[in-house]
């Protein structure tokens, strides 16, 4: 019996890759021959928005728009943690083997969440009426 060199085992693989780069190729190859690029007033405006477009368009953003996304993603993944525990509730008791160790250990995370919404509240980030920076 002939075995084979183990760099076979990787050949589904590395077809696998290859086709996926091919139908990417292929779908853009077809989109750029088969469609129509007649490029108008219209569609050289303004996108979404519908306001022309004035100034450099790399202007500069506060700082307080970039911590407000960050806060945003902090809250969003506090919900993340939260839903799963909210399902598993009934059964922490079983698992834990304590009654309320499950929601003491929620109740210490959302006090750590709010004492950090505090201390961001208390700083001003949210206040976006004293914000002066991009003006």
């Amino acid at each position: 019996m002939t075995s084979t060199p183990y760099i076979w085992n990787y050949l589904p693989l590395a077809l696998q890759i290859l086709a996926a780069i091919g139908l990417a190729a292929g779908m853009v190859g077809a989109s750029f021959f088969v469609g129509k690029h007649r490029n108008s007033r219209t569609k050289l405006g303004a996108y979404e928005c519908g306001m022309d477009p004035v100034g450099d368009a790399r202007g500069r953003f506060s700082v307080r728009f970039y911590m407000v996304a960050m806060l945003f993603i902090l809250f969003d993944v506090e919900a993340v943690f939260m839903l799963p525990w909210a399902v598993f509730f009934r059964r922490l008791p079983g698992i834990t083997g304590s009654a309320m160790l499950g929601f003491w250990e929620m109740l210490v995370y959302l006090g750590i969440v709010a004492v950090g919404l505090f201390y961001v509240w208390k700083k001003g980030i949210l206040n976006w009426s004293n914000d002066k920076g991009d003006l």
